[in-house]
């Protein structure tokens, strides 16, 4: 149990009989009256976001999480295969558990699984990853001058926007938090 002045981002909790993770938090202090943390959680099994204030004086549950890296082998239909880069074990995760993190897997990529009771809870794809460029319009000489994007389809199949003088068969860094360009890598 913890107090929740104890309260920190990424910290994983146990509520009501589910586990979320501390998105957000503010410890406030008013002029009158006992301290506060108002929060932000996301609760892990259904990928809701609630928002929970606890009073100086409650007691919250603290959850232990394993943090696993896990190597992208390959998917067969809703499945997504990864190998347990400690055990080298073969480890099946749901689409729904990856989210958006599917638009950014390719061969070998590496994520980090949180593991509660031997069970995945979430999965972090890394927070940059280079892909190619598979198709894009062409560039036009002069085009680094400007600021202005044009989709791009990357080799996971995602389109996103990148500059204008960014060409096919290019390889890029992109977020995988925001899904953005961030700058060109070959």
């Amino acid at each position: 149990m913890i107090s929740p002045n104890d309260i920190n981002k990424g910290l994983y909790i146990k509520l009501d009989g589910q586990l979320f993770v501390v998105e957000e938090f503010q410890h406030i202090k008013p002029g009158k009256g006992g301290a506060f943390v108002r929060t932000k959680l996301r609760n892990l099994r259904i990928d809701t976001v609630i928002e929970r204030t606890f009073r100086e004086v409650e007691k919250i549950e603290d959850v232990y999480v394993d943090e696993k890296s896990l190597q992208f082998m390959y998917h067969s239909g809703p499945n997504y295969h990864f190998m347990d880069q400690e055990s080298y074990e073969e480890i099946v995760v749901g689409k729904e558990m990856l989210g958006h993190s599917i638009d950014f897997l390719k061969d070998n990529t590496e994520i980090t699984a949180a593991v509660h009771e031997g069970e995945i809870i979430s999965v972090m794809p890394p927070l940059f990853v280079d892909l190619k460029i598979v198709s894009t319009e062409p560039g036009i000489k002069g085009d680094t001058a400007k600021s202005g994007t044009k989709p791009a389809e990357l080799e996971t199949g995602i389109t996103i926007q990148v500059p204008l003088f960014i060409e096919s068969g290019e390889v890029i860094k992109v977020d995988t938090r925001t899904g953005r360009y961030v700058e060109r890598v070959r």
